[in-house]
Formats: C-alpha cells, sequence, structure tokens
C-alpha cells in the first residue's frame, strides 16, 4: 500500500458556510479527497450533495443534513462517481432517497468496484475511511435534466455529457444564483484528469472545454467546485482558459511530432510557471495524454 502524505480525508461539519437562503455548503478546506458538500433546503425537503468518502463520513453527513432538515424529507444526489463524492451513499439508506442522472449510474456499475479497490491501495488513512464502502445503486435514475421539488424551491439536476467523466452533473438552485459544478471546477488547483489508459478513459479534455464554456456563459452568483474555495463565475472562466490552454500547448508541440513524454515534461514546466500558486500539479502529465489521445491527428 502507498504511503499517503496528505491530512486524513475526514469530513469536518463545524463552521459551514452559508452561500444563500436555507443553503449551505461543508467546506472541503483543502483537504484532499475531501469534496464540498451541499445542503439544500425547500419547505418540504432537503437535497444533500455529494457524501464524502466512505461510510464514517458520509455518516456524519447524513446526522448533520437529518438535523438540519429538522422533519423535512432527505434526498442526495452526487456531481459523479468518484469515491470521495458517491461511496457513501448506501449509508443514507432508507433515510434519502438516492438520485443521479443515467450515465453517472452507468459508471458506477461498470468502474465502481475497479475504483473502490484502486483508491483503497492509496494509503492507509484512505482504506481506513473506505473499510465497508459498497458502491451504491442509486433509488432514482432519469435521462435529460430532472427538477427536484423541494417546496417553494426547485433545484435542477443537469447532466452535462462526457467530460471530467462520462456521467457529470451539475446542480443548480436558479432563486439563489449557485451551482455546483463537482470536479468539472476546481479552486486553486490543475484539473483533475483521470487518464488512466487502459483502464479508463472517459475523461475528454475537448468536451470539458465545451461544458465550461456553456458554464461560464451563465455566470452563476455563487460556484460551488468540486474543492477548494467557494467562488462565483469568474471560477468557471478560469478553468475554461486553463482547459484551453493546456489543450493549445499541448497540440502545439504534437503538431510538430514531439514525443508525448518531451510534451508532458515542457508543458508541465511551463504550466507550473505561469500558475505556481497552484496545487496538484501531477494532474499536469495526465491532461496532456488525454488531450494528445484527442489531438486532430493523432501519431
Amino acid at each position: 500500500m502507498s504511503e499517503y502524505s496528505f491530512p486524513d480525508p475526514v469530513v469536518d461539519v463545524t463552521d459551514v458556510q452559508e452561500v444563500g437562503r436555507d443553503l449551505v455548503v461543508i467546506p472541503n478546506r483543502d483537504v484532499e479527497l475531501v469534496p464540498n458538500i451541499g445542503v439544500i433546503g425547500g419547505t418540504q425537503a432537503v437535497l444533500v450533495v455529494e457524501t464524502g468518502l466512505g461510510p464514517r463520513n458520509a455518516g456524519k453527513v447524513l446526522a448533520f443534513a437529518a438535523e438540519y432538515a429538522k422533519g423535512r424529507r432527505l434526498y442526495l444526489t452526487t456531481t459523479h462517481f468518484h469515491p470521495e463524492h458517491a461511496f457513501g451513499a448506501s449509508v443514507f439508506g432508507e433515510e434519502a432517497t438516492y438520485l443521479v442522472n443515467a450515465a453517472q449510474a452507468g459508471d458506477l456499475a461498470a468502474k465502481g468496484a475497479g475504483y473502490l479497490a484502486m483508491f483503497g491501495g492509496l494509503g492507509e488513512p484512505v482504506a481506513r475511511e473506505l473499510e465497508g464502502a459498497r458502491v451504491p445503486a442509486p433509488d432514482v435514475t432519469y435521462d435529460g435534466s430532472y427538477e427536484l421539488d423541494l417546496g417553494g424551491r426547485v433545484v435542477h439536476l443537469r447532466p452535462t455529457g462526457r467530460a471530467h467523466t462520462k456521467g457529470d452533473q451539475v446542480i443548480t438552485v436558479p432563486d439563489a444564483g449557485v451551482m455546483f459544478t463537482g470536479d468539472l471546477a476546481e479552486a486553486g488547483q490543475f484539473a483533475i484528469f483521470p487518464w488512466f489508459p487502459p483502464h479508463d478513459t472517459d475523461v475528454s479534455g475537448v468536451r470539458w472545454i465545451e461544458v465550461m464554456e456553456r458554464l461560464s456563459g451563465e455566470r452563476p452568483r455563487v460556484v460551488v467546485p468540486g474543492h477548494g474555495d467557494v467562488g462565483d463565475a469568474r471560477l468557471l472562466a478560469e478553468v475554461r482558459d486553463y482547459l484551453k490552454e493546456l489543450r493549445e500547448e499541448t497540440w502545439r508541440r504534437r503538431d510538430s511530432a514531439m514525443p508525448e513524454e518531451t510534451i508532458a515534461r515542457e508543458v508541465t514546466a511551463l504550466l507550473v510557471e505561469r500558475h505556481p500558486e497552484w496545487r496538484m500539479r501531477e494532474w499536469i502529465e495526465r491532461g496532456v495524454g488525454c488531450l494528445c489521445a484527442e489531438h486532430p491527428s493523432p501519431i
């Protein structure tokens, strides 16, 4: 098992951040493998967005949400299938209705077991949180978009199509101007490219740029990224611009038949120089690999 050099991936439900009326975020506090978690209220029901990694974290989120709901019905959704976002859903059991888009449900069924094993090998703190975790099965799946009426507030669940994963979806609260992006957007770090050939090559840098173009055009008041500080529409534009930058620098070198290893080395050095304060530099090389494969004339 690998040595894990980050803080333990534990959700902290104290000092939540209010981002709108009856709408709070349990922040990830820049802890690796802890997502930002949303709790969205209406007069009749409450929707939880993301579970945290594994049963213990999800149990804390469920307890917080149940207390917050004060008898209102509970729903759960997740932005995509990755373990820190969805692999606590089973804990919610009969306490909440778990609903996701059909493509995400397909990701859970097809790749969930492999990701559970892969994450379990990242280090003892991660394996400890995943102890007893099961790949969740949604209660409700849907094609297209889904409008969830919480009572006096309708929340929109919208699949984006293939980008960070096949099954990405964004959750928007129109009356509050709030958007939850999952890992389509991160704050203060390089974009996460889960490019693991031959096992998982569903991420698409080209499609991701198209998605971010569309989302940034909506100009939400508040953007809750998958990881990092809550921001505004400028975060969506920043992620879009970085992805374009990564594509352009990769493809320009690929046009000259440069070996992928050399491209990765040069592009990593260049983008670290341009964004020296960003974390998770290791994802640049994965992004280069993805975009090399998507080059219009792959070599």
